[in-house]
């Protein structure tokens, strides 16, 4: 996102036409897909793996007959997906509270277990850890998703991380993404945090442009309810500076949680 900020803001733009530029750690916004094709002609692609499984798990490339299928529209959407499984790699998705296997059916969300010869059987003289793996050879992940009938992943969220709602799950990544398709929004995050009723709810925290430094709540929350249902919106949306990052420039939620846990007890 920043690299995109400062193209923009370029009198001549650099020409990436052709470039394909690999993007991993988090799921890359619709935004800043479009944003690097429109002003560069470069092609963001976006991977998904792990230390514990060799950095690249998946890839999303469009398989030929879907380029012919799908509208320009469809298309982008799919870019939003995490990809196609590696060759050689075995990949399901469990329900965290039955432990069974979910359809591959784009809707049902679980963990995503993954298995293969360079997958991590176990961590090395690390006691207490068997738990996240499983007896047949899997590797739990700790991030949950869903996986379409063509074999593409999406990730939802962190398992750590997704809001539990009314006993519904929220996708704080959807919804922090979607954030970003607004003008006025320079950066978002979405975090659960305790609530009286509900057990959680969500909170979004969100940096405007410069530009747009005028933009009103409502507006931000009129915007989510053409991507989200009712229930699902933030029950309050915060202006801020600057938003928490780790040392690699991951939303750091931890923090977050931390300082906003009593916000909506007070309320």
């Amino acid at each position: 996102m920043a690299m995109l900020e400062f193209i923009r803001k370029m009198e001549k733009k650099p020409d990436l036409t052709g470039a394909r530029l690999i993007c991993g750690g988090a799921e890359p916004p619709i935004a800043l897909m479009r944003g690097f094709w429109d002003e560069t002609g470069a092609e963001i692609i976006h991977s998904y793996g792990s230390t514990e499984a060799m950095a690249i798990t998946t890839l999303n490339a469009f398989k030929p007959w879907l380029k012919k299928e799908l509208s320009d529209e469809e298309l982008w959407n799919l870019k939003k997906k995490q990809g196609i499984i590696g060759s050689g790699l075995d990949v399901k998705i469990i329900d965290e509270v039955t432990g069974k296997e979910l359809p591959w059916d784009g809707k049902s969300s679980g963990e995503i277990l993954l298995r293969g010869p360079w997958i991590t059987r176990s961590y090395y003289n690390s006691p207490g850890t068997e738990s996240s793996f499983t007896e047949d050879g899997y590797f739990k992940s700790g991030d949950a998703g869903c996986l379409d009938s063509e074999g593409y992943l999406k990730i939802t969220d962190r398992i750590k991380d997704v809001i539990k709602s009314g006993g519904e799950w929220i996708s704080s990544i959807d919804m922090e993404n979607f954030l970003l398709s607004h003008p006025a929004i320079l950066e978002s995050a979405v975090i659960g945090i305790p609530h009286p009723k509900w057990d959680e709810r969500p909170l979004a925290l969100i940096v405007l442009r410069e530009e747009y430094k005028n933009t009103s709540k409502e507006e931000v929350r009129s915007h989510l309810s053409k991507g989200f249902a009712k229930w699902q919106l933030p029950e309050e949306i915060l202006f801020v500076n600057s938003i928490p990052r780790t040392s690699v420039g991951k939303l750091n939620k931890k923090i977050m949680r931390l300082e906003y846990k009593d916000l909506y007890s007070k309320s």
